[in-house]
């Protein structure tokens, strides 16, 4: 059973927590503690490492937090120890959100020489009213100069976060914000709707967000002009200039590979390749108590073969072009006549393709009650 390997590194500080974030993220209140945190990660690493079981790593996230609050020797520190500890594949994509304030910005030479490949800007608006309704410290100027800044220093692979349906958007302004991003040449864009999620401020106090019309008018404007630019959709809120440009380290969650997390509230899910039981691992949240325990480890579960079906479909069928039918057995070790009767009502429904795993044009529209199908096979 061949199953890539991707990890993911946790930085958890920021310079503000945002009012709709529902990341493990911490405002920073004195000097970041860096050297001590990745040599922490790095020891967590040494854990982590035997479920790599003699596979390279194909990708890298580091994300946040803000990791661009790191130096980039921080970054370049823990790049070499990491490929010292499991090897990383010779085209190995690495990617590293920040954010677009001048004060990254000065970084970005440093985060390309320490091995960085992919840049992922966190830009969410151009607009000066719904930054500051987001609790964003950066301007539209300084995210325009920081994708220019990005090119001019030979990122060759770049994404823009963009999110509509903010605090009084209007549909105009939304897609005048796609049109900006759109306009500034990157290969990569990441846009979706802002969720209110439970554990942030905006739950707490809920802003007066678009109605539902507004919503869908912005949803079908958007996509259309993100066609008309060249890029394709490939998944709920992903969209890129090329296959080529997929990012990677994303497209193995969602077709189910293994993923080693480390760092404070990283998670992982790792396969046993000899026993075919997939186990879900998390790391203490806390970075005070992750970067003092021995094991930081915060808990760990073997999935139950029951949950294999709706954990690899929810995954999965956010894919436009969703995953072949052999794909359920490569990665879980389980035959797929396991869930064949909801496999055939789907299809009967209309919402799933005949031959694949994918959610039909009508089963995209209802995602979730054909996800619901799975909860009980």
């Amino acid at each position: 059973m061949s199953i890539p390997l991707s990890l993911y590194v946790h930085i958890p500080w920021c310079v503000r927590k945002c009012p709709y974030c529902d990341f493990n993220s911490h405002a920073v209140r004195d000097e970041l503690p860096e050297a001590a945190y990745i040599d922490t990660v790095l020891a967590d690493l040494r854990h982590e490492a035997r479920w790599a079981q003699g596979r390279e790593i194909q990708s890298i996230f580091i994300g946040g937090g803000t990791p661009s609050l790191f130096s980039a020797q921080s970054i370049a520190n823990l790049l070499d120890s990491a490929n010292r500890i499991v090897p990383f594949a010779s085209d190995i994509e690495i990617t590293m959100e920040a954010n677009p304030g001048t004060f990254e910005q000065d970084k970005f030479a440093g985060f390309l020489a320490a091995g960085v490949n992919r840049l992922s800007i966190g830009v969410q608006s151009f607009n000066t009213h719904h930054l500051k309704a987001l609790g964003r410290i950066h301007s539209g100027q300084e995210a325009e100069r920081a994708i220019a800044a990005a090119h001019q220093l030979g990122f060759k692979r770049l994404n823009i976060d963009l999110m509509h349906g903010l605090p009084d958007q209007t549909p105009q302004q939304a897609l005048a914000d796609l049109e900006q991003g759109l306009a500034l040449g990157p290969d990569h864009l990441s846009w979706y709707q802002l969720t209110i999620e439970p554990n942030t401020e905006f739950y707490q106090r809920p802003p007066q967000i678009p109605e539902d019309d507004a919503l869908w008018e912005i949803q079908q404007q958007g996509q259309a002009r993100i066609r008309a630019a060249g890029f394709t959709q490939y998944e709920v809120s992903a969209y890129a200039k090329a296959p080529t440009t997929r990012a990677r380290h994303n497209l193995n969650y969602w077709e189910f590979g293994d993923y080693i997390g480390i760092g404070a509230g990283a998670h992982g899910k790792v396969t046993d390749l000899s026993t075919h039981e997939i186990h879900r691992r998390w790391k203490q949240r806390s970075p005070k108590a992750y970067m003092t325990h021995i094991d930081p480890l915060g808990g760990s579960r073997i999935l139950a073969p029951d949950e294999l079906p709706f954990e690899f479909m929810m995954n999965a069928l956010r894919l436009i072009d969703g995953v072949p039918t052999e794909r359920f057995h490569e990665r879980t070790g389980q035959p797929i006549e396991m869930m064949a009767a909801v496999l055939q009502q789907a299809r009967e429904k209309g919402l799933l393709h005949p031959n694949r795993l994918q959610a039909t044009p009508q089963g995209q529209l209802f995602l979730n009650d054909l996800l619901a199908l799975f909860l009980d096979v």
